[in-house]
């Protein structure tokens, strides 16, 4: 157990808890600069992470919210999870040929954190837009969400598949995604689902996904355990407290400073 380690895990987990962004896109960072791991083990290492923290989440918004859509976390997982195996596979021949993947690694980790910070710029007027459909349609019922109530009509299926896939390959690559872009993916395929639905849908989505990517880099020895351990005695009180405290601090400013923060570290990360 390294208390570095474990304090770094309470710190990123009060952050997400306050800002509702994903711990990739500070934890796996955070690995890098900071305690110089390489990009693959800080990703495969994170991914673990993620799937086991995420679960927590996704049992109250199944069993006391009720807001998981199981049918688009079918959809989605339709495209991430065998793109997932497919990039693992991928990643295991370029290891036995002795091609090092580290540069793709990184480069992807640099988009994914652009991609990131860029939703956490429009998620709000996203978030706020989908309440205002809330308020309007309280009335209807919206609990069983079909691909008539998506944008993209007829289509909705193969265009939640595809997110799916890029999902999957960004997330097994970066372990940063699964979070923050997939719930910004949601609200633009579903313009109409509610708020909370698309959260806990978003979450129920990342727990596979996250959990055979990391088992995948687990095989491919990319996953530090000791790390692993010290960042979930961490996080997971960080994570409750900054919950608690999301209601208390001012988020709408603390969003942009962190967009801007991980839009310059995606950028010395794609230049790199």
């Amino acid at each position: 157990m390294n208390l570095a380690y474990t304090f770094s895990g309470f710190l990123v987990g009060i952050l997400v808890g306050v800002t509702g962004v994903g711990g990739g896109s500070l934890m796996t960072p955070l690995l890098v600069f900071l305690f110089g791991f390489k990009p693959s083990v800080a990703v495969g290492t994170d991914l673990l992470f993620a799937a086991i923290t995420k679960t927590s989440g996704v049992w109250v918004h199944h069993t006391k919210h009720g807001s998981v859509d199981w049918k688009v976390v079918a959809w989605l997982a339709l495209g991430s999870l065998p793109c997932a195996v497919a990039t693992l596979l991928v990643l295991r021949h370029f290891m036995e040929i002795g091609k090092e993947t580290t540069g793709a690694i990184t480069f992807t980790l640099g988009v994914a954190l652009l991609l990131t910070a860029c939703s956490l710029l429009v998620r709000s007027v996203l978030m706020h837009r989908s309440a205002k459909l809330d308020a309007e349609d309280s009335v209807d019922d919206q609990d069983d969400v079909d691909e008539n109530t998506g944008r993209f009509k007829h289509l909705q299926i193969p265009a939640t598949v595809f997110v799916g896939a890029v999902l999957g390959v960004l997330v097994t690559l970066s372990s940063v995604g699964a979070g923050a872009l997939g719930t910004v993916a949601l609200l633009f395929l579903y313009p109409k689902m509610r708020t909370v639905k698309i959260v806990g849908t978003d979450l129920a989505h990342a727990i596979p996904l996250t959990a055979v990517a990391g088992l995948g880099h687990l095989g491919l020895g990319n996953v530090d355990l000791v790390l692993l351990s010290s960042l979930l005695v961490g996080s997971l009180p960080g994570i409750w407290i900054g919950s608690h405290l999301s209601a208390k601090l001012p988020e709408r400013f603390l969003r942009p400073v962190l967009a801007s923060l991980l839009l310059l570290i995606g950028l010395k990360f794609v230049l790199q």
